[in-house]
Formats: C-alpha cells, sequence, structure tokens
C-alpha cells in the first residue's frame, strides 16, 4: 500500500513538472514574440530610449506586480506588461547599433544567434543530464547584485573598462541563471510557470544586451 502510493505521488510530481516545464516555454515563447513585436515598434516610429531611471522604475515596478500576482490571471497581463515594456527599451538600443556601426546588422544577428545558441545549449543540458544546479543560488544572487551596482557605477562614472566587465560578468551569470532555473523547474523547486518565466525572460534579455555591448567593442567602431 505504501509503495502504491509513494509511486503515485511520484508520478503526479513528475506530470506536475512537466506541466510547469511545458506553460513556462509556450508562455516564454509568447512573450518573447511580444518583446520583438514591441521592440519593432519602437524602432519602426524611432521612439527614444526612456532612460535609466524609468527604465529601472517600470521594470522593477512591474516586476513587483508580476510576482504579487503570480498566482492569477492578472499575473499573465503583467507578464505581458513587463516583457512588451523591456521591448521598447530594447528597440532604441538596436536602433543605435544599427546606426553607429556599419557591420551594425551583423553585430545585433551574432548577438541574437549567440543567445539562442547559448540559452538552448545549456537547457537542453539541464534538461537531459537532469543535474542539480540548486547549489548555485547564492552565488548567482550575489553574484548579479554585484554586477548590477558595478554597471550603475560605470553608467554614472563614465567608465568603458569596467562596463565591459560588467557586460562579461552577465554572460557569465546569464548562463549560469539559466542552468539553475532550469533545473528548479526539472527538480520541483520552481512550481509557478509565471515566476519561471520572467526569470528566464530576464536571463535572456541581459544575455543579448551584454553580448551585444561586447560584441560593438570588439569591432573598434563608434
Amino acid at each position: 500500500m505504501r509503495l502504491t502510493t509513494a509511486t503515485s505521488r511520484s508520478q503526479e510530481s513528475i506530470i506536475s513538472t512537466n506541466k510547469v516545464l511545458k506553460n513556462t516555454y509556450m508562455l516564454l515563447s509568447m512573450t518573447l514574440l511580444f518583446s520583438a513585436t514591441t521592440a519593432g515598434l519602437s524602432m519602426l516610429f524611432n521612439l527614444p530610449h526612456p532612460g535609466i531611471w524609468i527604465t529601472m522604475i517600470g521594470y522593477f515596478g512591474l516586476l513587483f506586480l508580476t510576482h504579487k500576482f503570480s498566482n492569477s490571471a492578472l499575473g499573465l497581463v503583467f507578464v505581458f506588461a513587463l516583457t512588451g515594456f523591456m521591448g521598447l527599451t530594447l528597440g532604441p538600443i538596436i536602433s543605435a547599433y544599427l546606426t553607429m556601426f556599419s557591420n551594425g546588422h551583423e553585430l545585433v544577428m551574432t548577438a541574437l544567434g549567440g543567445t539562442g545558441v547559448i540559452f538552448l545549449g545549456l537547457s537542453g543540458y539541464a534538461l537531459t543530464t537532469r543535474k542539480d544546479f540548486s547549489f548555485m543560488g547564492s552565488f548567482l544572487m550575489i553574484g548579479v547584485l554585484v554586477a548590477f551596482l558595478a554597471g550603475l557605477a560605470a553608467f554614472f562614472l563614465q567608465m568603458p573598462a569596467l562596463s565591459l566587465a560588467v557586460s562579461a560578468m552577465f554572460v557569465l551569470l546569464m548562463s549560469g541563471l539559466i542552468l539553475y532555473e532550469t533545473s528548479a523547474i526539472i527538480h520541483g523547486g520552481e512550481t509557478n510557470y509565471i515566476l519561471a518565466t520572467v526569470s528566464l525572460y530576464v536571463t535572456i534579455y541581459n544575455l543579448f544586451t551584454s553580448l551585444l555591448h561586447l560584441l560593438g567593442a570588439l569591432s573598434g567602431e563608434e
């Protein structure tokens, strides 16, 4: 009887995990398409970048609301609001690279391709090996905080070298977060597909912008 109950619980856990995984990747695909659409509209209408303060207020505000309503239908509304907003902030950045660099299209496509390869490769690795990367959690959180503060310092103090170092840090940290978040879904550490989607979206966004920054610097053009 106990064996049957344990087996039943194990099957229910697997079904639940697969459901979260499926919903997460489905919602992630939809939010990425929506974000790409808002980024395209931002470029089409040549909208200016909102600036660091509006970007931070909008991002953290919508992120807070997404977390607060993550267990209700409103959570989906705020997920699309957040990713759409981030798309609007991304459009002017891409436009700047297309304008400032003679090989801007190549840089953008290389950054986009690199982001896709890294995300799919690391996600696939975590899914196929089913390794538990939960041990990376504390290190990644501290690393992101340090990188975020260093990025603010680089922006306000106008320190290009530090800015490049921060971008390199973010590439490594976002790669680690992809492994960590995918592992959390697989092993039941993350059971809310809305929160999982937001986490993965943010890693992809930061990974793309960081790669674009590094590629722009390596191209030697301004």
